[in-house]
């Protein structure tokens, strides 16, 4: 596939580049605060993160600008953030390593079905509305943990609740778009 420029600096792709950016900005910021005020600063480059998020997608579907790039770029920067995100909130909050081990299974079974689809010429055409729908979830919980630290116990416990049903239901609705494809049919 050969690359054009007017493809690698679309409005989208460059949105997704400064996603890709600001995760390493987020981790150093993230494990060096020790003010509320740190928090909140990097729960801004959170926010902006996801706001650039959904902009790239929305951009790119009104000026017709999706490009086989981007549909790379957008979701490794979307997994790469939400990756950061968890791992750092992982040395915070002692069980979210269960939100952690929940994203790795689900991003593996869709990593791993997708390359073998893939390799038989099949592939599933962007994120289904439920794909989505987690996404925000875990953005709105997850961001909520980073801003504010000294949230009680029980509260932390329900988003991370609350983000752990939805991945799960997320890659249980999953499974039968990809059973879709495997068998021949339009997921």
């Amino acid at each position: 596939m050969k690359l054009h420029a007017k493809e690698i600096f679309s409005v989208p792709n460059i949105l997704s580049y400064i996603r890709l950016l600001l995760i390493p900005v987020f981790v150093y910021l993230f494990l060096n605060a020790t003010e509320n005020k740190d928090y909140y600063f990097v729960g801004l480059i959170i926010l902006l993160s996801g706001i650039t998020d959904l902009l790239d997608g929305m951009i790119a579907r009104k000026f017709n600008q999706i490009t086989e790039l981007g549909k790379v770029v957008d979701p490794i920067a979307d997994k790469l953030t939400q990756a950061a995100v968890v791992i750092c909130l992982m040395f915070r909050y002692p069980f979210m390593w269960i939100i952690v081990i929940l994203f790795v299974i689900k991003e593996l079974f869709m990593g791993i079905n997708g390359l073998i689809l893939l390799k038989r010429g099949k592939k599933l055409d962007g994120a289904k509305w439920f794909g989505k729908l987690s996404t925000a979830v875990f953005y709105v919980a997850m961001g909520i943990l980073i801003t504010f630290p000294m949230l009680n116990a029980g509260f932390v416990s329900l988003l991370m609740i609350i983000t752990g049903i939805f991945l799960s239901l997320s890659f249980i609705m999953y499974i039968p778009e990809y059973i879709k494809l495997y068998r021949g049919k339009i997921a």
